[in-house]
């Protein structure tokens, strides 16, 4: 199975990540990514870039080193409702809005607190696709997580970043969540997270977890970037119209 599209990864503006884009965008070419994802952290996140940042991706090449770039970002959940970090007006022009669960910005909760906020966020009509699920800072439904995911039909992250041997029980969690998204037969994405440019288009853990949880090929968006821009192409097409 070719994955061709890396649609989470980091740059310095993250403020704990340390490439550039076009390193990143280099690298991304070296591997063979067609379409490459740039999502620095919401501006809750200790370091990350400001409003104005989000509001000039405009300026961003669409081209580097023969990549497509989709600029966007990694807005953080920051309330139990799955309130974002970014105002609508932002989320609403970005070509990319990824959204995930973060310590140093969501406030915590229990596993019903946690699923109820994630599940809200993967409503919001201006989330594209929702984040490493099975990290393991926090307890989530993960079988509820597949399930929605199939009926709204919004694609949910199998992170390899979070696969990685320093994440600890991550995998467990990751198994649990890949095994209902099999079940349920809802969109997956596969993503790298990556912090740095060597890491970018690693999906080498997710995709021995998507062998093993038995997740079909037609089930993950990124094999090909016309799968990717055509369901960004709907989702935005869907999104309410802001005054």
């Amino acid at each position: 199975m070719e994955i061709l599209v890396d649609l989470h990864t980091h740059t310095v503006a993250s403020g704990h990540a340390y490439s550039t884009l076009s390193e990143n965008a280099q690298a991304a070419a070296g591997r063979g990514i067609k379409l490459l994802g740039m999502t620095d952290h919401g501006p809750s996140m200790p370091g990350a870039p400001h409003l104005y940042h989000f509001g000039n991706l405009s300026i961003v090449p669409e081209d580097l080193f023969g990549v497509r770039v989709v600029p966007g970002v990694e807005a953080n959940i920051t309330s139990h409702e799955g309130e974002l970090d970014l105002p609508l007006r932002y989320l609403d022009k970005l070509p990319l809005v990824l959204v995930g669960l973060h310590v140093v910005c969501y406030p915590g909760g229990n596993c019903e607190q946690n699923t109820r906020a994630y599940l809200k966020a993967m409503a919001n009509p201006f989330t594209d696709m929702m984040v490493h699920p099975g990290r393991p800072e926090f307890e989530l439904d993960l079988e509820r997580i597949a399930y929605a995911s199939a009926e709204l039909w919004v694609p949910v992250e199998i992170n390899n970043s979070s696969l990685a041997p320093e994440t600890g029980r991550a995998w467990d969690n990751c198994r649990r969540f890949a095994r209902a998204a099999a079940q349920y037969g809802g969109p997956v994405i596969l993503g790298s997270d990556a912090h740095f440019w060597d890491r970018v288009g690693e999906f080498s853990l997710a995709l021995e977890l998507v062998a093993e949880a038995g997740i079909k090929e037609h089930q993950i968006l990124n094999t090909s970037p016309e799968s990717v821009l055509r369901y960004l192409g709907k989702r935005h097409a869907d999104r309410p119209k802001i005054s």
